[in-house]
């Protein structure tokens, strides 16, 4: 086996990812060695590319030259000394999410909330990041990447490397779908419902008992296209038309959604996202996970008096990866809706500039390495 192996690497903010032959890891200790098969592409990396550090300062990139690539998938290469759970030849997902692994937050299973989380291949949430960049600097964008082995999800025979690189999106919207509780006998609200976070979302409402859920976008052509996935559960609205607020109450008796689902992206209008919320019925949840940027204006005796609950949810748990994956395995999740658009590694430049050109969240963008 050669010792290098051909990796998509950024240099300079603003020029072009180049191929480059640079060493290929070798596995020790837990850690894994995945022959990369294919990664999931961010539909807005170019302007995560560009623009984050203006953004975003406080939240670091990879130091340059690196390797992104955020939804890696495929075969354990090599494993290290200490690994017992999976070997070679075992198809899976690595679960970007990295933290320390050892504070009371990784120990509960909410590595979410460790001071060193971090989006390998991607972006960090704070100074610490860095140090695990330097652990793990590969994304998915390379032939072989290195991986701690508890990040690894086996994927079912009836799960295509193509569908699960869709696994980052479809995983943030189940976590937050699971954060509302039980769902049988509820309304859930999803506020941008066809977009790749929405339509995740409503595939998992409708597979975990929602009774009916209200789905609110821009775009008819794509909301009628949701409604096909359920028609007798699933309402849609077009807030070109008017306030969701109103038509949430309209569509249930007066009373509101009990849960709302927030997706909206981070140069959504907040007065949209704050319009929605109203349509939560006294008691309710709002799990946001789209991204929207700024403050925010919420009155809080409203927030008290109605004992409402907003939720921050980022990712997921590889637990509950795992769960995802018996979803599929058992058909209670279907991913055939969904259409991949895809580029080999040569062409990574192009399958950035052509992301977000297809049919709202029923297309997944993948680069095949």
């Amino acid at each position: 086996m050669g010792k290098t192996m051909r990796a998509a690497r950024l240099h300079t903010v603003g020029t072009p990812m180049t191929i480059d032959a640079v060493e290929k890891p070798a596995a020790s200790g837990n850690d894994v060695i995945v022959e990369v098969k294919a990664c999931g592409m961010v539909p807005n990396l170019a302007n995560v590319l560009a623009n984050w550090q203006t953004w975003y300062p406080q939240m670091p990139l990879p130091p340059l030259p690196a390797i992104f690539g955020l939804d890696p998938v495929g075969v354990v290469h090599q494993v290290g000394e200490g690994v017992l759970n999976v070997g070679p030849g075992d198809r899976v997902y690595v679960n970007p999410g990295r933290s320390c692994g050892g504070c009371h937050a990784c120990s509960s299973g909410q590595p979410q909330k460790c001071d060193y989380w971090t989006f390998n291949g991607y972006f960090g949430f704070n100074e610490n990041s860095l140090e695990v960049y330097k652990r793990y600097p590969h994304g998915g964008f390379c032939e072989y990447m290195r991986a701690p082995a508890n990040a690894l999800v086996p994927l079912p025979d009836n799960l295509s490397f193509e569908q699960a690189t869709r696994f980052g999106y479809l995983g943030t919207a189940y976590s937050a779908v699971r954060k509302l509780g039980p769902l049988a006998g509820r309304t859930v609200l999803i506020n941008g419902g066809t977009g790749t976070l929405g339509v995740g979302a409503t595939l998992f409402a409708l597979a975990m008992g929602a009774s009916k859920i209200l789905s609110v976008a821009r775009g008819e052509a794509l909301l009628e296209r949701l409604k096909a996935l359920a028609p007798n559960r699933i309402e849609v609205f077009s807030n070109r038309d008017g306030g969701t607020a109103d038509w949430a109450r309209s569509a249930t008796g007066g009373a509101g959604a009990d849960f709302m689902i927030d997706t909206l992206g981070a140069v959504a209008s907040l007065e949209a996202m704050k319009d929605a919320m109203a349509g939560v019925r006294r008691g309710g949840r709002i799990v946001n996970i789209g991204g929207t940027a700024g403050d925010l204006s919420v009155d809080v005796k409203w927030w008290m008096d109605e004992q409402m609950e907003l939720i921050g949810s980022v990712w997921f748990t590889v637990a509950e990866g795992h769960e995802m994956a018996g979803m599929v395995r058992s058909g209670a999740v279907d991913l055939s809706v969904l259409e991949t658009r895809s580029w080999p590694l040569d062409e990574i430049n192009e399958g950035i500039s052509g992301a977000a050109n297809g049919n709202g969240g029923f297309t997944s963008y993948l680069i095949h390495i």
